[in-house]
């Protein structure tokens, strides 16, 4: 938990001053900045899925776990938390703070470092973790530059899904294999190039990538299964 905890404390500071800054900034920057961190978002995440060997594994992990994600209403809730956390704060501006809130929650919470981060946190290595709280921060501090105070109210989910994955991971790391991990990071990469999207405002109606982050999780299940299945054929 205490990688979680510094990771979501950097979050929080750079979302801070980030925000802070921003207010000095013309929107037309803003505006330009935004773009430019969709389409650096795009890259991570094609980074990402570049890593993978079994393309039918993203496939089947992302239908599956968006299905999954659908029904257990990941987006509202996240949403929900949201929006509760506008009202404390005080802040305006519902869509954007919640559009803000989400994005980063994604971007901070899926790819390989956060994967790997969590597993080696889940033993007792924070090293992944803490560099990984660098980077957070610096992004933290340009969305935040862009998108204003949701990104760091999103502090909050980043504490509880790291914290929850550094938990899991330490129960379940002797099980996970190297090729798991890797397409867990693809399967991430697959969301954060949705998120880019969303940035980037190519579709009318935003995709819903909380709801696909089930996904990330399923190679664990997914690899295992396929191998036995491929042994009986």
């Amino acid at each position: 938990m205490l990688g979680a905890v510094i990771n979501a404390a950097t979050v929080l500071l750079g979302g801070v001053a980030g925000m802070l800054f921003g207010r000095k900034i013309k929107k037309k920057y803003t505006d330009a900045l935004m773009a430019a961190l969709g389409l650096a978002t795009m890259g991570m995440g094609m980074a990402s899925v570049v890593g993978t060997s079994d393309i039918l594994c993203i496939i089947v992990c992302c239908a599956l776990g968006t299905v999954l994600g659908e029904l257990l209403h990941i987006d509202g809730g996240i949403n929900a938390l949201g929006r509760f956390a506008e009202r404390k704060l005080g802040a305006r501006g519902g869509g954007d703070f919640t559009g803000a809130f989400v994005s980063f929650t994604v971007l901070a919470c899926v790819g390989s470092m956060t994967v790997m981060g969590c597993i080696e946190a889940g033993l007792g290595d924070y090293s992944i973790l803490l560099a990984k709280s660098v980077l957070d921060m610096i992004s933290a501090l340009a969305y935040a530059a862009a998108l204003g105070v949701g990104v760091p109210a999103s502090f909050i989910c980043v504490l509880v899904i790291e914290g929850g994955l550094s938990l899991l991971a330490g129960a379940a790391a002797p099980l996970l294999t190297d090729e798991m991990v890797a397409e867990m990071s693809a399967v991430g990469g697959v969301l954060l190039i949705g998120l880019a999207i969303n940035m980037l405002g190519l579709r009318r109606e935003p995709l819903k990538i909380a709801n696909m982050l089930p996904a990330v999780l399923l190679p664990a299940a997914y690899l295992p299964l396929y191998g036995w299945v491929s042994s009986l054929l």
